[in-house]
């Protein structure tokens, strides 16, 4: 079955009633504003769309996060921000008891999350915890991992808030909690229930907490935002404001594919038209157009014409998908970096 984008005759924020937004890369990047991001969330909300800031981010509490946005000019409270951290928590709850014993492995985003939810958290395996829950955190030492070892071996539930393997910093890609985790998976043979994205759990968890009815996914990672969309069923606006850029998408496997794809957060109030094929193998978009020529070794090139646009982009990621999904092998050195420039 092909896996592609979609058409909306209409702007997003009319089809959609909620926008699962992703931070870093979506809303700002780094501590810095994205262009246009404040003034597209700030209409989207005047248009009736409620707003979620969906991160995989357990370290920080939700009002770390609000604090941050709002200084950057996108107003936002406590309770629009959904961490991993709460994710996990809210995981936790819905096969424990309040007052249930657990051992967190993490920083005070993790902490205040686990608490608010009625839990008695312990510091040792010792007091043999029902679960352990595992969120990053810069002070996570070998001494919490052991405990979190002992715990697991000795049949606690093994909970993480996600498993991101590495951690953007100002100094290049850190460790993150999944790197973590792993040094206990390898010491007890455990994989643990992991809340944050590519899982759609903090997706649902979202979407009940707003009582939306039409939610939308969105964000600049596709192994990550745009895979947890796929796998929960959700729509998924891919912005190229971030980690994968308009040949990612092209590139894409089908479980990491957008339904839509945008230069930035302001396509949440543009229509966004489906490629069309014609009859010599042009998909078409716009002033855009792409094609794959298939060659007699059977590898498949992409051509493309028009403008360096989102429509080029789209053109090449219906071509080169129609492609794939017919059993096609595309030639990866034929795909250049298109689309917006916008870092």
């Amino acid at each position: 079955m092909s896996v592609g984008l979609e058409s909306c005759d209409v702007p997003l924020v009319e089809r959609y009633d909620l926008a699962l937004v992703d931070l870093d890369g979506v809303a700002y990047r780094g501590h810095l504003p994205i262009e246009g991001a404040a003034e597209a969330l700030t209409g989207a909300r005047a248009a009736g769309m409620r707003v979620l800031f969906v991160t995989n981010n357990a370290s920080r509490p939700p009002e770390v996060v609000a604090d941050q946005l709002t200084g950057l000019d996108i107003p936002t409270a406590p309770q629009d921000v959904l961490t991993s951290a709460q994710a996990a928590a809210a995981v936790l709850r819905e096969r424990l008891e309040p007052g249930a014993t657990v051992l967190v492995i993490g920083a005070d985003g993790l902490l205040e999350a686990v608490a608010a939810e009625g839990f008695r958290i312990v510091t040792s395996a010792d007091e043999r915890p029902q679960a352990v829950v595992q969120g990053f955190g810069p002070e996570v030492g070998w001494h919490d991992l052991a405990e979190a070892a002992y715990a697991v071996s000795a049949g606690a539930w093994y909970v993480a808030s996600n498993l991101d393997g590495s951690l953007p910093t100002t100094r290049g890609y850190a460790p993150g909690n999944g790197a973590l985790v792993a040094a206990v998976v390898t010491a007890t043979g455990v994989e643990p229930d992991s809340c944050g994205k590519p899982s759609p759990t903090m997706y649902r968890i979202g979407q009940e907490r707003v009582g939306a009815s039409r939610p939308l996914v969105v964000g600049d990672r596709l192994d990550t935002d745009l895979a947890g969309a796929r796998a929960g069923g959700y729509p998924g606006l891919h912005v190229l404001t971030g980690v994968s850029r308009g040949r990612d998408a092209v590139m894409a496997a089908p479980g990491l594919r957008p339904s839509y794809i945008g230069a930035d957060l302001r396509a949440l109030h543009e229509r966004h038209p489906l490629p069309e094929p014609d009859q010599t193998g042009w998909w078409r978009c716009g002033q855009s157009g792409a094609r794959v020529r298939k060659g007699g070794d059977g590898v498949g090139t992409l051509e493309l014409r028009g403008p360096d646009d989102v429509n080029l982009v789209r053109a090449a990621c219906a071509a080169a998908w129609d492609f794939a999904d017919a059993g096609g092998r595309l030639d990866p050195g034929s795909v250049p970096e298109i689309g917006p420039h916008v870092r």
